[in-house]
């Protein structure tokens, strides 16, 4: 049996705040990208680049890991990968359910970034019994009925919901029930909880709505800017006589 449910991540016995724990996996990408490349050191400045944030803030956050990187050498990508890797629990193997797999349930099972970053799809679950049994990128289906017996057999302790939100908080309760303390929701609905239960949520309408405002600020930017130039134009002619020279200063 697995062993996940018996092993947490050392960040917050450490004291690693959550803002840097959220931003360890963007230098995680980030360092992959460059040891897929063969790169062998990169320094604060070309990780901060490439993770989107500023070398300072990376600085420091690495200070929490105990890693300093050698001035003029920078950080030794592949210790990287294996610290951050080790300090976010990655070198483990991470069983992991997902529940209800519609449209968006089965796009996650075919997910292929998984298996690469230490998460093993170990079952899928779903209330239609018209899909028990069939297989979903090579797993069967199974039916919601034996949620409980699958979590415990296969030592689960994440779970992924991609339920509609009408179901969500009850296919929470029971993963919790049967042991489950780290739920990734999908669904648009806001999960209730007990102490001790990590929930992440990803909504991506809210995502698009956010996008929508970025939109919407940048084509009222755009518009005033353009509003602006007949204003300015308009301006310029006056001070030029009819033929576009500046008209001579009238004595007084």
């Amino acid at each position: 049996m697995a062993t996940g449910r018996t092993h947490r991540p050392a960040t917050r016995s450490r004291g690693i705040p959550e803002a840097t724990v959220a931003r360890l996996p963007l230098y995680l990408r980030a360092l992959t990208a460059l040891s897929e490349r063969s790169v062998p050191t990169v320094s604060s400045e070309e990780l901060a680049a490439a993770a989107g944030v500023n070398s300072a803030k990376l600085r420091k956050d690495f200070s929490y890991l105990g890693s300093y990187g050698t001035r003029g050498v920078g950080y030794d990508v592949e210790y990287l990968v294996y610290q951050i890797s080790r300090e976010l629990g990655l070198t483990q193997d991470w069983p992991v359910v997902i529940v209800g797999i519609g449209n968006l349930g089965a796009a996650l099972a075919n997910y292929g970034g998984f298996a690469s970053r230490g998460f093993r799809v170990a079952a899928l679950i779903d209330a239609d019994p018209a899909l028990t049994g069939k297989a979903v990128a090579g797993i069967p289906v199974q039916h919601s009925d034996d949620l409980e017996k699958i979590i415990q057999d296969n030592g689960v302790s994440i779970g992924v919901i991609a339920t509609p939100a009408g179901a969500a908080q009850q296919v929470c309760d029971r993963l919790v029930s049967a042991g489950v303390t780290s739920i990734l929701n999908f669904a648009p609905t806001v999960l209730s909880v007990p102490d001790g239960v990590d929930v992440r949520k990803v909504d991506l309408s809210i995502e698009l709505q956010i996008l929508a405002f970025h939109e919407q600020r940048k084509a009222g930017e755009e518009a005033a800017a353009e509003a602006a130039i007949p204003a300015a134009t308009r301006k310029e002619s006056a001070e030029q006589g009819p033929d576009g020279d500046v008209p001579a200063v009238m004595p007084a």
